[in-house]
């Protein structure tokens, strides 16, 4: 009988212990090489180059103008001709000729110099960078104004902070492009241009 307990004993103590938790290997720590290849893929794969890199059209067939990635509208580029109706949800987007500028029910924008440049995000933190994807507020501020369509700063809002601080440090390792991109332009500001056209 003494032995029936003792096993009793063992296989009840035996049934109560927790699961040995197996050791979580440690994450290997990212180069900051890593950081900017991944950030590259993702930018690629956001769609980045749609709106902030010119396009130029050698033989016909669009592609980026490599001299200027991600370096956002030009300045003194042509503005696209204002057709009023673009104003108006449902017929918008007009866009410019290198796909950098865009006409719509919120006015006209142009895409940002996204290099590291004194015209682009030079002076911006990864912190700020992060706190403008996640807020749609331009420099992170959050009474500052808001990022503007066509930007899809809502697609990125829940992105992984890794993913962001990728996208950042890849953006920082661009070459610098002096590129002064203009202030977005209300409808009323687009209306009197199209008027004194």
């Amino acid at each position: 009988m003494p032995v029936i307990i003792l096993i009793a004993g063992i296989s009840f103590y035996s049934c109560n212990q927790q699961p040995v938790k197996e050791a979580k290997a440690a994450e290997p720590v990212k180069s900051e090489e890593n950081y900017i290849l991944e950030g590259k893929y993702l930018t690629g794969l956001a769609g980045c180059h749609d709106c902030h890199t010119p396009k130029v059209f050698p033989e016909g067939v669009m592609a980026l103008d490599e001299s200027r990635l991600l370096s956002g509208a030009p300045a003194g580029a042509p503005l696209p001709s204002i057709d009023l109706k673009a104003l108006e949800p449902g017929n918008w987007v007009l866009m410019s000729g290198d796909l950098t500028t865009a006409i719509g029910p919120w006015g006209m924008t142009f895409a940002q110099n996204l290099t590291p440049h004194e015209t682009g995000i030079k002076g911006w933190t990864e912190e700020v960078f992060i706190k403008s994807m996640r807020t749609g507020k331009h420099m992170g501020v959050d009474q500052g104004r808001p990022i503007m369509p066509p930007m899809p700063w809502i697609n990125l809002a829940n992105a992984k902070e890794e993913d962001l601080k990728a996208i950042y440090k890849y953006l920082m390792s661009l070459p610098p492009v002096d590129n002064k991109v203009p202030d977005p332009k209300s409808p009323d500001e687009v209306r009197a241009m199209a008027e004194g056209a």
